[in-house]
């Protein structure tokens, strides 16, 4: 199953079953620590691919420990192998309830060997399907030319950060910028051309924003930038420095191709805002009127200007 041995934390305080469980777990296969039952057994058990858990005399703290080696709430850890004996059956009955397995004993080392290989097999397809399910969560909130957040993944974010603002009296803010005469762009250089300066945009923004404020691809040329507790002052702050390093991009075409944008800034608490949909909305018709006053400009909401275009 594996070029090396797999790492079993054995639980045991008298360590009686440590010669037959050596004997059945061959060292090519397996190697083996053992620690008593105690507090550090769960840290330990993170530490390993798989427990082997042997119960002490008192069956309450096995059942204590096995609690929580397996919470049963959803928590991934190491699969857990209880060999029990026969009574009392309450323990083994509750270690298959949450998914362990269970060896009775006595036992036979071929049964132990083929336990704990089903064990450790059930655990990495566990593995390869929570991969799977992250690849295709993130594949459904990415907008597959740029690689920043797509709409619908912005449209919830938007959501939940409103509802948090609210919630907690906090700041939001909302930038939308569309790119400047992209449709020339595209009509000059070709549309490989225009993916380019979309990929390009997309990645300048994610530069200049903090881990916590989140990019996405709004549609065709247009982005957004959320700003979570970020009030006005900071969202123009960051508008500004976007608005300046799309313009200072140099692209890898015959001309060397510059990019300019117009931004609409808009931002939470304000009279007109008091929905996701409004702070939308109002961005927007910021960004217009950034685009009517002569482009390569900030514009808020209401309809005031912020600043000369640069040099």
């Amino acid at each position: 199953m594996n070029s090396r041995p797999f790492t079993l934390l054995v639980v045991d305080d008298s360590q009686s079953t440590l010669p037959r469980l050596a004997r059945a777990l061959g060292p090519e296969d397996f190697a083996l620590r053992i620690t008593a039952h105690g507090p550090e057994v769960p840290r330990l058990a993170r530490e390993v691919a798989l427990v082997v858990l042997c119960p002490g005399e008192d069956a309450q703290a096995s059942l204590g420990l096995l609690e929580r080696l397996m919470p049963g709430d959803g928590a991934v850890g190491p699969p857990v192998v209880l060999l029990a004996p026969p009574e009392p059956r309450g323990l083994w009955l509750e270690a298959l309830r949450r998914g362990a397995e269970v060896v009775l004993d006595p036992w036979a080392p071929d049964e132990l060997l083929a336990r704990v290989h089903r064990a450790l097999a059930a655990q990495a397809r566990m593995e390869a399907l929570a991969t799977q399910v992250s690849e295709l969560q993130r594949l459904s909130s990415t907008d597959g030319l740029t690689g920043v957040h797509n709409h619908r993944h912005f449209q919830e974010r938007l959501r939940e950060e409103f509802r948090r603002a609210q919630r907690y009296d906090d700041a939001l803010s909302l930038i939308l910028l569309d790119l400047d005469y992209f449709k020339e762009i595209n009509d000059k250089y070709g549309h490989s051309a225009g993916d380019g300066v979309l990929r390009e945009v997309a990645a300048a923004l994610t530069r200049g924003v903090r881990e916590t404020d989140l990019v996405a691809r709004y549609g065709g040329e247009e982005f957004a930038v959320l700003l979570p507790r970020t009030h006005l002052t900071g969202a123009l702050t960051v508008a500004e420095r976007v608005r300046r390093e799309l313009r200072a991009l140099r692209l890898e075409v015959e001309d060397g191709l510059q990019v300019t944008a117009s931004l609409g800034v808009s931002s939470f608490p304000h009279r007109t805002v008091l929905t996701p949909e409004q702070l939308l909305l109002t961005a927007d018709e910021a960004l217009y009127q950034a685009k009517r006053d002569g482009r390569d400009r900030i514009c808020l909401h209401p309809q005031l200007p912020v600043g000369p275009p640069g040099p």
